[in-house]
């Protein structure tokens, strides 16, 4: 993600999360993360505030110790927990790191997002723009479509199959005008049983997926998006290097 503040241009980078990995795309996800929080600029350590510090943020925290970086601290959701609840999560995350600037935000409502910008284009060091003012991610279009895909994938799977389900667009096209957009995507699944969850009673899963994912493409693209599904097997796609190009991921040996 891209924003612009004033002169300053920001490339926000959302890493995948960080665990204990077990399997290939499991370790790749996490080198992404580290790798991502060693070259960046600045790092911000996001809390939710109903949630608190637990065991993988003390993970996260104590890796970026070893990495020298000094992040910003970002409590969020602070609208879902009680005033007298946040002061006792402040201080004992204060007490667990060495932050730059502690932000009490709520992305949804905005409360306190632009404070934390502000500080955030303060913050970087100075240099030549990389993309266009008017970019506002460095992924294509395809790769775009394939991300929130992937994001309704998992809302309405609830996790259930969190990382044996990946999403490529296959083909691209726009009408002449630019009004109208054809996107045909595979969602890819390891077993016959997990196509069964992914499509659902009667198509309806799939469906909904697919809606979802059109609405905010159509929001996005500032068109009309004509979104076609399809799931396919492939038993050992997370043994395949050419996913992982897919998913802008390093094939972990």
């Amino acid at each position: 993600r891209i924003s612009m503040q004033e002169s300053t241009q920001i490339l926000f980078v959302d890493t995948p999360g960080i665990f204990a990995p077990r399997k290939r795309l499991e370790r790749a996800m996490v080198q992404a993360a580290w790798t991502a929080a060693a070259d960046a600029d600045l790092c911000l350590f996001l809390v939710d505030a109903k949630r608190g510090l637990d065991e993988a943020g003390k993970t996260v925290l104590e890796g970026l110790a070893d990495i020298n970086a000094s992040p910003i601290l970002v409590i969020n959701k602070i609208d879902l927990v009680p005033p007298a609840n946040l002061l006792p999560l402040i201080e004992r995350l204060q007490k667990s790191g060495s932050f730059r600037a502690t932000f009490l935000v709520s992305a949804q409502s905005g409360n306190g997002c632009a404070e934390l910008l502000s500080t955030v284009a303060a913050s970087l060091p100075e240099g030549p723009w990389l993309f266009p003012e008017d970019q506002l991610s460095d992924l294509s279009n395809r790769a775009i479509a394939a991300e929130i895909t992937r994001e309704k994938l998992f809302l309405q799977l609830h996790q259930e199959l969190p990382y044996s389900t990946t999403v490529e667009t296959e083909a691209w096209a726009e009408s002449e005008n630019g009004r109208e957009i054809r996107i045909d995507q595979v969602i890819y699944v390891q077993r016959p049983s997990q196509k069964g969850i992914v499509l659902g009673k009667g198509g309806r899963q799939i469906k909904a997926i697919g809606e979802a994912a059109r609405l905010e493409l159509e929001i996005i693209l500032e068109a009309r998006v004509h979104l076609f599904l399809f799931v396919k097997v492939r038993e050992r796609w997370q043994d395949d290097a050419e996913r992982y190009g897919e998913m802008g991921l390093d094939f972990p040996s």
